[in-house]
């Protein structure tokens, strides 16, 4: 099976906000103020639930013909629960990370309620963000200097 490399550049543009790049694509992330940031993007929490449930939608508009369903219109809204005092320094024993993620599917299709449920599990265990999330892949960390 082949593997493709994909790939980021994250670069300081202000002082919590960054621009994030790859493929001639850029966007930014930030932090809001209550957090020390200027508020003038998403965080990159919200940024991994927006991958997520864009990873779920696509998978779904993927597949939905295969599957026979006939998908008019998707829609997820994703919620994250997060503890700000792990990160922030203020609870030593907080999870650093999202502690549940809900995904709230709100389908428009013309297929029974079962059908449509079948699909959503077929989806899920087809989403490559939801299994990076679940399946932790190996994290190397290199350091070099700045260039």
């Amino acid at each position: 099976m082949p593997k493709e490399l994909f790939t980021a550049e994250i670069e300081s543009s202000g002082h919590l906000k960054m621009q994030c790049s790859t493929r001639g694509f850029s966007f930014h992330v930030d932090e809001p103020k209550n957090l020390g940031g200027t508020d003038e993007a998403m965080n990159p929490v919200e940024a991994l639930l927006s991958a997520f449930g864009a990873c779920q939608c696509i998978v779904a508009k993927s597949f939905a013909r295969k599957h026979k369903i006939n998908l008019i219109d998707i829609q997820v809204k994703m919620e994250g629960e997060l503890d700000t005092d792990g990160f922030t320094g203020r609870n030593k024993n907080a999870k650093m990370g999202f502690s549940k993620i809900t995904s709230k599917f709100y389908i428009k299709a013309d297929n029974t309620e079962q059908e449509i449920r079948d699909f959503i599990d077929f989806v899920e265990s087809n989403c490559p963000v939801l299994d990076t999330i679940v399946n932790t892949p190996e994290i190397v960390t290199e350091v070099y200097p700045s260039r």
